[in-house]
């Protein structure tokens, strides 16, 4: 299965999926405002922070949700065990690509993003609701492991024996601005990927082709093993799921990132453009 949808495609049979919309700003208030002024007609509302993380600490701002909270949240949602999943948002994807990364690595793989999310929708005329969907339980239990993590020790001899892709934006790699956590830079060895190169100005993710020659680009040949981190583990998802759509298989996340990299003081840190 594909990881990715198109708005007609959804379209065509979005009755018979379970469809999360997963509205997520980094530092903004929850997305469920913005849902009920109009989400896809039959789409639940999940909470990024509240049901696709853990609580912050020590292992970073959105580490991974506890097993068994997660399969809640999503028995909750209507997800099953072997419901066609669509998540989506109206924004960078960020959100709808932890979502499916989170219930791939638990197991379930009928999981796909709606590509160019909401603004897909509304560009190819489809109709919003404001009217929520009767609770209905699902009976999805996760399975944890399908999908690839390293811890911080992980990340660091990945650097050294693979490529480890930096997901944020470039200032914050070479260290010049660090708006969020307390040190500014990026982990030794690891290669400046912005997030914002997989998709163009639509929010579409590129060409497959086009992606292949990014990520060949950065050092991701084939056969190399691949790891990608962020500021918290949220857009690296997004990362995860452009190196699947390049055909680039088993690429690890590091869940706790840069939040939890730069908890523990003596743990190295790089600046300038340089891997270091």
């Amino acid at each position: 299965m594909q990881p990715i949808i198109s708005a007609a495609e959804l379209a065509q049979t979005s009755e018979s999926r379970v469809l999360l919309d997963v509205r997520y700003r980094l530092g903004g208030p929850p997305g469920y405002p913005e849902y009920a002024k109009g989400h896809i007609p039959g789409a639940r509302y999940v909470d990024m922070d509240a049901e696709l993380a853990g609580a912050p600490g020590p292992r970073g701002r959105h580490p991974l949700p506890d097993a068994e909270a997660f399969g809640a949240a999503m028995r909750k949602a209507g997800v099953g065990a072997d419901s066609d999943v669509v998540v989506y948002d109206d924004g960078n994807g960020w959100g709808p690509a932890r979502a499916w990364w989170l219930l791939r690595w638990a197991g379930h793989e009928r999981v796909r993003v709606l590509d160019g999310g909401l603004d897909a929708w509304r560009a190819a005329g489809l109709p919003l609701s404001t009217e929520e969907p009767a609770p209905e339980e699902g009976d999805f239990v996760p399975r944890p492991g399908a999908m690839p993590v390293v811890d911080a020790d992980g990340a660091a001899a990945l650097a050294r024996r693979g490529l480890l892709l930096d997901a944020r934006v470039p200032e914050r790699y070479r260290g010049e601005v660090e708006p969020i956590d307390p040190v500014a830079g990026h982990i030794p060895g690891a290669v400046n990927a912005p997030t914002t190169a997989n998709a163009g100005p639509d929010g579409r993710f590129l060409p497959a082709a086009d992606l292949v020659r990014r990520f060949e680009a950065l050092g991701a040949a084939s056969g190399r093993e691949v790891g990608v981190y962020c500021g918290s583990g949220v857009s690296a998802a997004h990362e995860i799921l452009a190196l699947v759509l390049a055909g680039i298989s088993a690429p690890a996340l590091y869940p706790g990132s840069w939040s939890e990299w730069t908890a523990d003081p003596a743990r190295p840190v790089a600046t300038g453009s340089q891997p270091g």
